[in-house]
């Protein structure tokens, strides 16, 4: 009997107010803004009300703790944009006010230094403009401000990605793109009208683009009553290093100024870079920590002796030491993520982390530099932990929470962050950080979720067939009555090394397909990372192994129950190729099949993607090798299994995908239909890896419902 735990998702102690869908003021309306909810009839969860949720990121806390910045997202799918909106909120989670109603996004926004003032991004320039009560408007919370005076503070030729303000808010560094590679009017400047990449070392493009520009840090100075900002001087800069321009600041894809930090006495930077180009980049991840002075632009590498990813830096308020996030090996990207400090005074060293059993993330010192907050996932939850200085790890969100936590802030005795969780989108909250309760502080959806029939959700552990035990996530339709029949959905999780975490996603939405009336099965096979570094390394290597057979236990497991029907298993990216792998043995046991992005074709996957030492880890080496664990692994291609396909599969390719090429999925469509199984294609010109367009997005789901509502209800 599989031990099964239970729990509702409900909203957490309620505080606050909405201030969603807000069209009016003396700033006027906006373009983009929250589309009207009406559409929702029954209780019924829709991918139309999904796209039209707020979405909240980014949130800054007050100078004197008062107040919290953040901004909105909004989506209009009729005009197919996204538009993002600045918000605040008092830190008790009363008076929350709009404080910009354009037809631009503002983003990143930031306090100054009095509190008085805040900048922000628009248009690829930094602006700035006045906290305000507004004239005459007050609503049933308190006064409600807006953003006035609003001035542009630069004028730079490059965009602006991001900025930071420095400790005492009188330096700021910002992110802008230079030039990486040649085009044909550099080579012929007769040929201006030329189109073409030039090509000469690997990694030439990257997830959905050519590299042809890279992220670079520029450092200024900042004058609050000066009326602009000037270009900055290029942190990379070296004259002794002639491939500068082409490194990374930030190092891409995911990273943002968090992979700086200024020292508090704003004569050092602490920055994150792999300062490897060509064919070295593309095959290692040794990233190291620099700490540049900013006097003279001297730079000094701490991490040197350190092979593996060595990232987000983090100055203590102090100044006494630096922390950091580290991997042990180069050319695995998935090696435990472990929490170090370093005296700066002394260069000594130390792991926090040695003792814990999980990857630590985020990283954010207390004031009083006593103690480093980080999140961490644990069994499938992010939650939120606390380190000393001495490695002393406790967990301070409780295990009983099923959300994930983010953005962690520090605000006096309390923490700030969002949590989300797969019934709802990110709120903001705060955290005790003595007893871990957690009090919600916005309800931007409110209004939508209450009119929402809600699933159910519970974690099941089941045993594997070498006798381990494997968390699984189940999510029942809105009023499921066990004595009727549902189809069921096995989501094949991508990666290979992720988690199925508490995660909202408005690209696969679980609530969404639960809405649906499916059964939606999570399994977290080997080779997730929420659960200790051994299941982890279980996939690598193996992809064809242990964690397809937890796939099938989980499906075996769910179809001993009455309730289940048919079963339709779906996946994207190692996901898809676990879709593509299933396909060619599952035995009769799904009635359909997706793939979003799979990799088909092991050997051409591994001679068409970028970051190379992704599949030389994973894969255990190229096709040409032959050593045991690669020919094994290639040998096991999905590819090689097409003629005991006999199950109807949907395949979904982006055209600018270069993770994983669309030729993957046009493959194995054409394989497919030459095999006689039905099949259909939907291939997107204009997306990558994923599909983020509004009306792709609603496309999608969709064309996603119909496929498997045709062969499993």
């Amino acid at each position: 009997m599989e031990k099964i735990l239970t729990m509702a998702i409900t909203g957490i102690l309620l505080s606050g107010c909405s201030v969603s869908g807000i069209k009016s003021g003396n700033n006027g309306t906006t373009e983009i803004d929250r589309e009207k909810v009406s559409e929702i009839s029954g209780g019924k969860f829709t991918a139309e009300t999904m796209r039209r949720m707020g979405g909240i990121s980014d949130i800054r806390i007050s100078p004197n703790g008062k107040k919290i910045l953040y901004g909105v997202t909004y989506t209009n799918i009729g005009l197919n944009k996204s538009n993002r909106e600045l918000f605040i909120i008092n830190a008790d989670g009363s008076s929350s006010s709009r404080l910009t109603f354009t037809s631009e996004s503002e983003g990143n926004a930031r306090w100054t230094k009095d509190g008085k003032n805040i900048l922000f991004l628009r248009h690829g320039q930094i602006w700035k403009g006045s906290i305000e009560k507004r004239p005459g408007k007050k609503d049933e919370s308190g006064i409600v401000f807006e953003i006035g005076n609003i001035v542009r503070l630069t004028d730079f030729t490059e965009p602006v990605e991001a900025f930071e303000l420095s400790p005492k808010g009188d330096k700021m560094i910002y992110m802008s793109e230079v030039k990486y590679a040649s085009d044909p009017a550099d080579v012929y400047p007769d040929l201006k009208k030329a189109n073409a990449h030039i090509v000469t070392d690997l990694m030439y493009r990257h997830w959905d683009h050519y590299v042809e520009t890279v992220p670079h840090t520029f450092l200024t100075d900042f004058d609050e009553n000066s009326g602009k900002i000037a270009e900055g001087k290029d942190i990379l800069k070296d004259s002794e290093d002639p491939d500068w321009r082409h490194y990374e600041l930030p190092l891409l894809p995911w990273n943002g100024l968090e992979q700086l930090s200024f020292s508090p006495d704003e004569t050092h930077i602490a920055y994150s870079c792999k300062k490897l180009t060509g064919k070295q980049y593309a095959f290692s991840t040794n990233t190291d920590i620099y700490w540049y002075d900013i006097s003279d632009g001297s730079v000094k590498n701490l991490t040197e002796e350190m092979p593996g990813y060595d990232t987000n830096p983090s100055v203590s308020p102090d100044g006494k030491y630096l922390a950091w996030l580290s991997m042990r090996r180069a050319g695995y990207e998935s090696d435990k993520s472990r929490l170090f400090i370093m005296n700066l005074e002394t260069g000594e060293k130390k792991e926090l982390s040695k003792d814990y059993k999980y990857n630590v993330q985020s990283i954010t010192w207390s004031k009083n530099s006593g103690e480093i907050y980080f999140t961490s996932l644990i069994n499938a939850v992010q939650a939120i932990c606390m380190s000393d200085l001495y490695g002393k790890i406790k967990r301070i969100t409780p295990d009983s929470l099923w959300y994930d936590f983010d953005e962690v802030m520090t605000s006096g005795k309390d923490l700030v962050a969002v949590n989300n969780s797969m019934m709802r989108p990110n709120e903001i909250v705060s955290i005790n950080a003595s007893d871990g309760k957690v009090r919600q502080l916005t309800f931007e959806n409110r209004d939508i979720l209450e009119k929402l029939d809600t699933p159910k959700m519970e974690q099941r552990w089941m045993t594997t067939v070498d006798g381990k035990k494997m968390h699984t996530w189940v999510i029942y339709p809105p009023h499921f009555d066990k004595t009727k029949k549902y189809p069921a959905i096995l989501i094949c999780l991508g990666g290979p090394q992720s988690t199925n975490s508490q995660h909202w996603s408005t690209r696969w939405n679980y609530r969404l397909m639960a809405s649906h009336g499916y059964i939606v099965i999570l399994p977290n096979r080997r080779g997730t990372t929420a659960f200790g570094q051994p299941w982890c390394e279980e996939i690598s290597g193996d992809y064809c192994g242990l964690n397809i057979q937890d796939y099938l236990t989980a499906a075996d497991e769910m179809k001993k129950e009455p309730y289940v029907g048919k079963m339709a298993a779906v996946g994207a990216s190692y996901g898809g190729y676990s879709i593509y792998y299933l396909a060619g043995m599952h035995k009769k046991r799904f009635a359909a099949f997706i793939a979003h992005a799979g990799i088909f074709n092991q050997e051409q996957m591994y001679m068409t993607t970028e970051e190379m030492w992704f599949p030389t880890w994973d894969n255990g080496g190229a096709p040409w090798d032959n050593n045991p664990t690669a020919t094994r692994h290639y040998s096991h291609s999905p590819h090689k299994f097409i003629k005991n396909w006999d199950t109807p599969i949907m395949i979904v390719v982006g055209e600018k995908d270069y993770r994983v090429p669309y030729t993957q999925g046009m493959a194995a469509f054409n394989a497919a239909r030459m095999m006689g199984v039905p099949a259909k294609m939907l291939m997107f010109p204009n997306e990558g890896h994923w599909v983020l367009k509004p009306q792709n997005c609603i496309f999608w789901n969709r064309e996603f419902f119909a496929w498997l509502d045709k062969y499993c209800k």
